[in-house]
């Protein structure tokens, strides 16, 4: 490393927010970016560990030491061929990544980790400032043809790395712009859409199509799409969204998550909006669900002037220490406040929702719940939960948003249509190896074959099913894989 002391010479700074009430009153990213003093020596606190566990954290393979050491040196154009030989899209990662990374990092042992995360979109966006970023499809094409289903982080990255390797790809998107989860359902204030736009008219300057408001199995018969492309790659997300059957749950007011969220980043990017406005403005909101969706619904209402915002979590409220059971270098379950949760919301734990509970025009006006208390097992890990005599009460509200996460893809149409196997929770069932489905031409990547799970693993997943696609096309691949990859970034 350049500077091997660095970790004891600097703290980990993180580049500076808008306060929340400055925040809350748009729509558009708040965080600032590090001066040049400032990311040199943030990168000059990667250590030089030995084993650098940062690899194994990070889905991607990201070479992490190497582009931290050539941002230190700040030789901009070093780094950036480091992170791209990894990531097609750091400007993604960078932004909404839970950065598993950090986690791992040998300095979080005893100290906080490296700023990965922000190291990595200083990395992509100098890089873009000085024209690194170019098309890197090459010019002679092998004469094959694929299909992708879905835009979302998987697709991206399958189509991406396809056309790397010569092949004609087209990618079909049921909404009317692509990118899905990345333009739909992630605010504008944590990934602008300029950031999306960006980077769809780079894959299209690779020569990759985009089929909008086509939807595959409904205004696109699976036969034709097999019958027309060489090769298919399902890439459409886990989008059936996991419910609370209660009593009371037909009445207004109560609302899935991702349609709250579609909707307002439609409202946001001024185009049209199907069916009746969901808005938070004015009223006493409730978001059952802790995770990543649940907060930016809290993030969404506050910037719509929700009267209140309340979050609901079954779990008990984690502790602030690294639990026996999540030990390093494994993701930590300890208790954390997203930017969202700072700027105001009422946050329950161990609480239960036994059901809505109506007004006299079958409008949702409170919820009925009781607190719960879990039993765990000696390493802290929850086993079951019990309710807490006497601790039923209601709590008023006008908006529910149901933050659970997904289920499973849907079966009706596309996956339906071509008889393609699942396991046994509804996914589409293939290995991490092959990424084939039983269709011999057929693969799957991201959500819609491991379940529900982060953008970084949707990308890597893409990657590493393009691997698989070209073999299946042509007998062997060049495209990288994320176990050599550091083979690649040093050649």
């Amino acid at each position: 490393m350049a500077n091997p002391t660095g970790f004891k010479e600097f703290s980990r700074q993180l580049p500076p927010r808008a306060a929340p009430p400055e925040r809350i009153a748009h729509n558009q990213e708040f965080v600032g970016t590090y001066s040049d003093d400032q990311l040199t020596q943030q990168a000059a606190r990667c250590m030089d560990c030995g084993i650098p566990f940062c690899h194994a954290g990070c889905p991607l393979g990201n070479i992490i030491p190497e582009f931290n050491n050539a941002v230190h040196q700040q030789d901009w154009q070093e780094a950036y061929r480091i992170l791209s030989a990894t990531n097609n899209f750091p400007e993604f990662t960078g932004r909404i990544c839970p950065a598993p990374c950090e986690a791992a990092c040998v300095l979080s042992i005893h100290s906080a980790p490296v700023a990965i995360e922000e190291i990595e979109k200083h990395i992509i966006e100098i890089a873009f400032a000085r024209g690194y970023v170019q098309p890197t499809a090459p010019v002679l094409k092998s004469g094959r043809t694929v299909a992708v289903v879905g835009s979302g982080p998987a697709g991206l990255a399958a189509a991406a790395q396809l056309a790397r390797a010569g092949h004609s790809v087209t990618v079909f998107e049921r909404d009317d712009r692509p990118g899905g989860l990345l333009r739909y359902g992630i605010p504008d204030f944590k990934l602008d859409k300029w950031v999306v736009d960006r980077r769809i008219r780079l894959l299209e300057a690779d020569g990759i199509v985009f089929r909008c408001n086509t939807e595959v199995g409904k205004d696109l018969p699976a036969a034709e799409l097999l019958r027309d492309f060489d090769a298919v790659v399902l890439a459409g997300g886990a989008s059936v969204p996991r419910d609370l059957r209660l009593p009371g749950r037909e009445l207004a007011g109560i609302h899935f998550a991702m349609d709250y969220l579609t909707q307002h980043n439609r409202r946001v990017s001024r185009l049209e909006i199907d069916g009746a406005p969901l808005l938070a403005t004015g009223q006493q909101v409730v978001v059952i669900g802790s995770g990543d969706t649940g907060s930016d619904c809290v993030g969404t209402a506050n910037r719509q002037q929700a009267r209140s915002v309340t979050q609901f979590a079954l779990m008990h409220q984690p502790g602030a220490e690294r639990p026996a059971h999540t030990p390093w270098p494994a993701e930590p379950h300890i208790f954390r406040s997203s930017t969202s949760h700072e700027e105001g919301c009422q946050r329950y734990w161990g609480i239960n929702t036994k059901a809505f509970l109506s007004d006299e025009t079958g409008h949702v006006r409170a919820l009925l719940v009781t607190d719960v208390s879990w039993e765990t097992d000696v390493l802290g890990r929850r086993l079951r939960f019990q309710e807490i005599e006497g601790s039923a009460r209601e709590i008023p509200c006008r908006q529910v948003l149901l933050a659970l996460g997904f289920t499973s893809p849907r079966y009706e149409g596309l996956l339906e249509q071509l008889g393609v196997r699942l396991d046994e929770r509804g996914n589409v069932q293939a290995s991490d190896k092959s990424f084939s489905t039983n269709r011999p031409n057929v693969f799957v990547a991201g959500d819609m074959r491991r379940g529900q799970s982060l953008v970084v693993w949707a990308i890597s997943e893409g990657r590493e099913a393009a691997r698989q696609v070209d073999v299946f096309l042509t007998g062997k691949t060049a495209l990288p894989s994320k176990d050599a990859v550091g083979v690649f970034a040093r050649a």
